[in-house]
């Protein structure tokens, strides 16, 4: 399951939670993972409410000392290793302690960086209360409930004006907020509200693999998370839940799937050739999907390279500082770009020059497509001391043998 958060008027972790139950999580199911934190008198309650004629979910986390929805309130304040104490001796499962874990992590560099201390001494304030751990913990165990495998999100709207903290009058975005925002996209909005909090910040830019416009998918469910305040626009949250497209082309009944990938590209004219076949390596080490080199002609009617690295949106950081770092090139750029991808899988066959690993797709057409592992046949062909021609044929001879078998 694809999820996509709409930041109609930011996010939050209440908000989270709300969308999440207004798409369908049941409210019971949802309680029974906060119940695995063990931490007595933590519940759920949800209500119906409407912002600005949307209808909407509201969910707020009950503490032994909550005040009255809407209110205020004091927050308890507790230390990083104190909240990743209660998280690890949970009985959550261990991909929701890996993640609820990151958020805090995340939450914990942020707060570091703003008041110049080590991570292990950050003290949270709203962050560390029991609503805001419940908050975390229900978004990312939620998410899981739904199976959701993987999250984007609109860019992120930002207010303006102040807040009261625990350390008392704070402009809007908050300090936590901007440092947990860097290098995702955000746009100023001019309202005078604390649109982005630091948890709704956390929660998206720890999770969510991409940042932009709605990506292609089959909708299967919307839900409105609704926030506390009531703002000149609906105060909401929305969270629209797909699958990824996946669909028989021409009706041949062969799968392909539509992912969002970063295209990463350089003007190269001054770098020494002999680089190139290092630097290629360099990037598929971050986690380069592809690395071409295209020929170009540049200013002052120069030869020069364009180098062209494509990758997941996550892996986007990693590979511009990459490109930086061993290429001469002093800037890069960077468009999203959308992939089908035909499905394939891999096995290996035995062959009389020992067993070979062949790629297999699903073309558009009745027959499979077939690849030897190149690397595997070139191994063999110098072991054996044979054309790698040969070994090529051979591969490909076995595993259509095999696939006739499975017909």
């Amino acid at each position: 399951m694809l999820a996509y958060f709409d930041c109609v008027s930011g996010v939050s972790g209440d908000m989270t939670l709300g969308a999440l139950v207004d798409a369908g999580l049941p409210i019971e199911d949802l309680q029974r993972e906060i119940d695995r934190l063990r931490l007595p008198g933590l519940s759920l309650r949800a209500r119906s409410v409407k912002k600005n004629g949307f209808g909407a979910t509201k969910v707020d986390v009950v503490t032994p000392a909550s005040p009255p929805p809407g209110g205020e309130g004091c927050h308890e304040h507790r230390r990083y290793a104190e909240v990743r104490r209660i998280i690890e001796s949970s009985a959550l499962s261990e991909a929701v302690k890996d993640k609820s874990l990151r958020v805090f992590h995340r939450l914990a560099e942020a707060e570091s960086r703003i008041h110049r201390i080590g991570i292990e001494e950050v003290h949270f304030h709203e962050v560390g209360a029991l609503d805001a751990i419940a908050d975390i913990v229900g978004a990312v165990a939620g998410l899981a409930l739904l199976g959701v495998g993987r999250v984007e999100a609109s860019p992120l709207p930002l207010g303006t004006g102040f807040i009261r903290s625990a350390h008392g009058q704070q402009p809007v975005p908050a300090p936590a907020t901007l440092e947990l925002v860097r290098d995702v996209p955000v746009r100023g909005t001019g309202i005078e509200a604390e649109l982005v909090t630091p948890t709704g910040a956390a929660l998206l830019t720890t999770l969510a693999d991409a940042f932009g416009p709605m990506p292609p998918m089959r909708l299967k469910a919307v839900g409105y998370g609704a926030g506390t305040w009531d703002l000149e626009r609906p105060n909401v949250l929305r969270l629209v839940l797909g699958k990824p497209v996946e669909e028989g082309m021409d009706g041949e009944g062969w799968g392909a799937v539509i992912e969002r990938l970063v295209l990463i590209e350089a003007n190269i004219d001054d770098m020494n050739p002999e680089f190139y076949e290092h630097v290629g390596e360099i990037l598929f080490a971050e986690g380069a999907l592809d690395v071409y080199w295209t020929p170009v002609g540049m200013k002052k009617s120069r030869p020069g390279i364009l180098l062209s690295v494509l990758g997941r949106p996550e892996k986007k950081r990693a590979l511009v500082h990459a490109v930086l770092r061993e290429t001469s090139s002093l800037g890069v750029r960077w468009t999203w770009t959308d992939r089908l991808a035909v499905a394939r899988r891999e096995m290996t066959v035995r062959t009389r020059y020992g067993p070979l690993r062949v790629k297999v797709s699903s073309p558009c057409g009745p027959d499979p497509g077939v690849s030897p592992e190149y690397e595997d046949c070139r191994r063999a062909a110098r072991e054996q001391g044979v054309p790698l021609r040969r070994v090529h044929e051979e591969a490909l001879a076995a595993a259509r043998e095999v696939l006739r078998r499975e017909d």
